[in-house]
C-alpha cells in the first residue's frame, strides 16, 4: 500500500505550480487515511492542544445541505431565532424565554437527565430556537462546536439528540521563510497559524523554536481539516522540511509496529530522550553562565540554569519521562519540581505559581506532560521559569547535551520506508517558496 502511494506521489506532483493533482489527493486519502477514523484529531485555531472528535451515537448529516437539513429539522413553516448564552445564564432561564409551557419545561428538564448536562453550556456560545407561525417552539439547538450540535425536539414527548457535521481533510502544501516569528510568517502567508504548533511538535527534539533565525525556511505536506469547506484546524503533518541556521531537517510520518512516528530521511527517529524546551513559544531571558549579575542579590554569581520569560500560568512540561523526586517550596526556588529521568539525568523547574494535578513526590510523568505553571515564587523579579539540568549529579548546560534517539526504522521495514520517504522528499525538494510581503520589504 505504502509502495503504491510512494509511486503515485512521485509522478503526479507538479513542482511548477506547487499543487497536488486531485487524483493523487484522492488516492492518498483512500490509501493512507484508511487507517484513521473519519473524525480525525486536529488542533483548532485557538489552541495548540489536540481535540479528538467522535461521531459515535450521533447523526452524521450529509454535506451540501443547509443547517436545518443538517440538524434533521423540517424547513417548511418555521422561523429561526438566534441568540447567545450570557454569562451566569442558567439553562432553565434560557428555556423559560422560549415560550414553553410550564408542563413542557418540566418534561424537557426530566428528559435531559442522563442525556445532556446543562452545566456544559458555555457563555458566548450560539443557540437557536426554531418556532412555528404562532411562535410555539418546536426545536432548540445549541452549537457546542463548529462540528457538533445538540438538538432538543419539543414535538410530542421532548427528546434530545446530537448532530455532527461532516469533517473533511484535504491535503495541503505550505512553504515560508521566517522573518519574525513562525506564527507571524504563517499568518502573512495566509496559512493557518495553528500549523506553527504542529511543526513545533514534529521538530521538538531537533530544533529549539525559541531560537529561530531570520531566513529559516519550512515546507510541509499536511491535512487541512475542514467543515462546510472552511478550514477549522490542522490534522497530521505527512512530511515536512525545516531549514534552521542553514541546517536541513526532514520529517516523514511512518507507522512501524502499530506506532506512528516521525523519522528523518535516513530512517532515524526524530524523537529523543528530551524535548528541546519545557515551554512553548516563549523566549530565553537568561542563559546558563558561570557569571551573571543577580537582580535581587545585587552581585555576580553563577547561573546554572536557563530562564524562560513567560506569562504567569503558562504550562510547564517535563522534557522527558521520569519520577518526581521533589515537589516542594524553598525560599530561593519558590515552588519547584525535580524529576529523575534515569541514572544519568535529572531536571528541575523553579518559581512555579502552582503544581499540576497529581504532581507530588513519587509520581511517574511522561515526556511533554504538564507538571506545573509559570509563576514568580521565591527569589524572582517577575514570572518566569528557571530550568536546571543535571548530568551525573553535576549541573550542566542542556543546550550542549546530545541525548540519545529513540529506535530507528527496523531493517525489515527500511526498503518500504525509504521508498515512501524518497517520494515525499522529492515533493518537498521541488516545492517553490512563495513570495511573501516580508520578502519584498526585506529581501534575503
Amino acid at each position: 500500500m505504502a509502495c503504491m502511494l510512494a509511486g503515485l506521489l512521485f509522478y503526479i506532483f507538479n513542482p511548477a505550480t506547487n499543487k497536488l493533482s486531485s487524483s493523487i489527493i484522492g488516492q492518498i486519502e483512500k490509501e493512507e487515511f484508511a487507517d484513521f477514523d473519519d473524525a480525525a484529531a486536529f488542533s483548532d485555531t485557538d489552541s495548540t492542544e489536540i481535540t479528538n472528535f467522535s461521531d459515535e451515537e450521533s447523526v452524521a448529516p450529509q454535506s451540501g445541505k443547509n443547517l436545518l437539513a443538517y440538524l434533521g429539522i423540517p424547513q417548511g413553516g418555521y422561523t429561526v431565532h438566534e441568540d447567545i448564552i450570557r454569562k451566569n445564564e442558567g439553562f432553565g432561564d434560557i428555556l423559560s424565554e422560549c415560550n414553553l409551557s410550564g408542563a413542557a419545561l418540566h418534561s424537557t428538564l426530566r428528559t435531559l437527565k442522563g442525556n445532556f448536562n446543562p452545566k456544559s453550556l458555555k457563555a458566548d456560545k450560539t443557540y437557536m430556537v426554531v418556532v412555528d407561525q404562532e411562535q410555539n417552539p418546536h426545536f432548540w439547538v445549541y452549537e457546542e462546536s463548529p462540528h457538533n450540535y445538540v438538538v432538543i425536539d419539543f414535538r410530542g414527548n421532548p427528546h434530545v439528540y446530537s448532530c455532527a457535521k461532516e469533517i473533511e481533510r484535504k491535503l495541503s502544501l505550505a512553504t515560508g521563510v521566517v522573518h519574525g516569528s513562525l506564527h507571524a510568517t504563517l499568518s502573512n502567508n495566509n496559512l493557518n497559524p495553528a500549523l506553527a504548533a504542529e511543526l513545533a511538535k514534529v521538530f521538538a527534539y531537533s530544533i529549539d523554536f525559541f531560537k529561530l533565525k531570520k531566513g529559516d525556511k519550512f515546507k510541509a505536506i499536511y491535512e487541512d481539516v475542514q467543515i462546510d469547506g472552511q478550514s477549522v484546524g490542522i490534522g497530521e503533518i505527512k512530511a515536512a522540511y525545516f531549514e534552521h541556521k542553514s541546517e536541513p531537517y526532514y520529517a516523514f510520518a511512518f507507522t512501524q509496529d502499530g506506532h506512528r512516528d516521525y523519522y528523518n530521511e535516513e530512517g532515524k527517529s526524530l524523537k529523543k530522550a528530551f524535548l528541546k524546551s519545557p515551554l512553548k513559544f516563549t523566549r530565553i531571558s537568561s542563559k546558563y553562565t558561570m557569571k551573571r549579575f543577580h537582580p535581587i542579590l545585587q552581585r555576580y554569581k553563577p547561573h546554572l540554569g536557563t530562564d524562560y520569560a513567560a506569562a504567569k500560568g503558562t504550562p510547564i512540561m517535563t522534557i522527558g519521562d521520569g519520577t518526581v523526586i521533589e515537589a516542594a517550596y524553598s525560599g530561593g526556588n519558590g515552588k519547584y519540581v525535580k524529576i529523575k529521568h534515569n541514572q544519568t539525568y535529572t531536571t528541575q523547574y523553579l518559581h512555579m505559581s502552582k503544581f499540576a494535578k497529581g504532581i507530588k513526590r513519587g509520581a511517574q510523568v511522561k515526556q511533554g506532560q504538564v507538571i506545573g505553571y509559570v509563576g514568580s515564587t521565591g527569589l524572582a523579579t517577575g514570572p518566569h521559569l528557571c530550568f536546571r539540568f543535571w548530568k551525573n549529579g553535576k549541573q550542566v548546560d542542556p543546550h550542549k547535551e546530545k541525548p540519545p534517539r529513540s529506535n530507528p526504522i527496523k531493517n525489515q521495514n527500511m526498503a518500504l520506508f525509504q521508498q515512501h520517504a524518497d517520494s515525499l522528499k522529492n515533493i518537498l525538494d521541488n516545492l517553490k517558496y512563495e513570495v511573501q510581503a516580508e520578502d519584498l520589504m526585506s529581501p534575503l
